[in-house]
């Protein structure tokens, strides 16, 4: 019900005729086992300073679905839009965002930026550091044959959300949703970030995606700007909401 009603809110927030230019529609996708409420600190601050915002469903299901599912979305709007991907979401947005011409920039939080032939499993095996393996429960049979993934919820604080007050973290890991396996293996058709504008953000601490990894693909993609949260998480934009705002709001401004 509390998705419902956030994702009512926000929505509605998207229509409303803003004094002045229009800002851009700040659409936010969240990653695997995260969903669309991880973002409720940031869209609250973007809420207040003026930005129509969308938190997207992303299924999680493949690159490419996922990709056609976010660009209905993000087609749907009038107007330009800041895209932003947390974690898997990167490659989400970067397989579709180049063929939408509303897209102005892209924001990365905790996120992969495959290059063609890249995958999500590849980047994160390339550099040492992740401890996600071995905290993933026992995969869900799927009827059609494919699997979903989980993160033990005793596991989830420490792994994903260390920087965030446990309760909360708790929650989230109750409230996580599966990603399917074979979405972490598709291999990338498209890199969006090769000729839209990008800027990255991630923590220090992150135990899912490297931070190596991330510095790489930062400044591979050519970052207009990056910034790195010291102590930060994986979920950085659930305990430094105002840092992620802050680079958004720098995208949306930028010329």
């Amino acid at each position: 019900m509390r998705n419902l009603i956030l994702g009512a809110f926000c929505l509605a927030s998207a229509t409303v005729a803003l004094a002045g230019e229009p800002k851009p529609t700040i659409v936010l996708v969240h990653g695997a086992f995260a969903e669309s409420a991880s973002w409720s600190g940031v869209m609250a601050d973007l809420i207040q300073d003026g930005f129509p915002v969308i938190a997207a469903a992303n299924p999680l299901r493949s690159v490419s679905g996922d990709a056609a599912h976010v660009a209905s979305v993000v087609g749907s709007v009038k107007g330009p839009v800041i895209l932003v991907g947390h974690s898997y979401a990167g490659a989400v947005i970067s397989a579709m965002a180049d063929q939408l011409p509303n897209v102005k920039a892209l924001v990365y939080v905790a996120a992969f930026e495959p290059d063609v032939g890249e995958s999500s499993l590849e980047l994160t095996g390339r550099f040492p550091g992740s401890t996600l393996g071995p905290t993933l429960a026992p995969p869900v049979n799927l009827a059609n044959g494919e699997q979903d993934l989980y993160v033990q919820q005793d596991k989830f604080p420490a792994q994903f959300a260390a920087d965030v007050p446990e309760v909360d973290a708790r929650l989230m890991g109750a409230a996580q949703r599966p990603v399917n396996q074979a979405a972490l293996a598709d291999r990338a058709v498209r890199a969006a970030w090769k000729t839209i504008p990008s800027w990255s953000i991630y923590g220090a601490a992150d135990r899912n995606i490297p931070p190596a990894a991330m510095a790489f693909m930062a400044e591979r993609a050519h970052a207009r700007k990056t910034v790195i949260v010291p102590g930060a998480s994986h979920l950085v934009m659930v305990s430094h909401p105002r840092e992620v705002v802050a680079l958004i709001e720098d995208a949306a401004n930028a010329e």
